[in-house]
């Protein structure tokens, strides 16, 4: 059975929050990444090849803070993470700090496939995708209405935010919306992968990098276990290295993928106060999407004729 996992982040996503024209372009965003990804599986394409190209979808997508929709840091630009890992190999691949690069995601890939480094940061990682040819765009590309709106709500307190959907700066502080996107594959082959991209923090500041690029806390692969990418408040994800962490539980305590992300999700994070969730699969293409928070923006889609989209809890 092969399958495909996405998430387009998660948080206190509540349907009063959402017009049926925002939540239908949301379904409708998930199931385009679904269905880019899905085909590369159906064609006998590999999980790497079909996680690359699901998040390039979302991170196409104005909507997801990944690629184009990405928030705004402290000095008004757009710092971008991402990461991608090969469950066969245990290679990874990771950028972060990037500027101006179109999708994030086929720079991480670049770095896995021609460098013997894993994760490439900043002007150097910008150097590197001049190198490789990689697509880059101005900053108008990137430039959001809403984003805009939402980081000068904030710029003046020098806060640092997720990103939150709610219009005034008090509601923000309590309306927790955490933008990230990824995905996660099992082929027909049985081989997995996970990748994950995002924009970050509103209004972050001194280079903030999060979970999302980093290998074992918000993205992960193997083979033996489990494929998982996470969505949330990234400090407390990278403390528990939590995608590393379900990994474990299964290699070690030889939990199902679904116990070993519950435990994970309601039992680890929240004992450190993290909200968030992730999504997850193993090798024999079962799939799982847990959070411990109001909504997840979510999709699932296998070889059997599954195919769901989910937003609320």
């Amino acid at each position: 059975m092969f399958t495909l996992v996405i998430h387009g982040g998660a948080g206190t996503i509540l349907r009063k929050n959402l017009t049926d024209e925002l939540e239908k372009a949301y379904r409708d965003g998930l199931q385009a990444a679904l269905d880019a990804g899905f085909a590369v599986l159906h064609d006998g394409g590999t999980s790497l090849e079909a996680v690359k190209a699901t998040v390039i979808c979302m991170e196409d997508n104005i909507l997801f803070n990944a690629g184009k929709g990405s928030v705004f840091s402290n000095k008004g630009g757009h710092e971008m993470d991402a990461a991608v890992m090969d469950g066969a190999t245990l290679k990874a691949g990771a950028v972060a700090a990037i500027r101006n690069v179109r999708n994030p995601i086929v720079l991480a890939y670049e770095v896995m496939n021609h460098t013997e480094h894993v994760l490439l940061a900043g002007e150097g990682a910008n150097e590197f995708a001049l190198q490789r040819g990689v697509a880059f765009e101005h900053d108008d590309y990137f430039y959001s209405q809403y984003r805009y709106d939402q980081w000068r709500q904030v710029f003046a307190s020098g806060e640092t935010i997720l990103d939150h959907t709610s219009p005034r700066t008090d509601e923000l502080m309590k309306d927790k919306k955490f933008g990230t996107v990824g995905a996660v594959a099992c082929d027909q082959h049985g081989n997995i992968a996970a990748a994950t991209s995002t924009g970050g923090m509103t209004n972050k500041q001194y280079g903030r990098i999060g979970d999302s690029p980093i290998t074992g806390a918000g993205n992960y692969a193997n083979n033996k276990t489990c494929a998982i990418s996470c969505t949330g408040h990234g400090e407390i994800f990278m403390r528990a290295v939590a995608a590393y962490d379900v990994s474990c539980l299964m290699e070690y305590k030889g939990k199902s993928l679904q116990e070993a992300m519950e435990i994970v999700v309601h039992t680890k994070l929240k004992q450190l106060d993290g909200e968030g969730g992730m999504i997850g699969v193993d090798a024999q293409g079962n799939g799982a999407m847990v959070f411990n928070i109001a909504g997840m923006y979510r999709g699932i889609r296998n070889s059997k004729g599954l195919n769901e989209i989910g937003i609320y809890q």
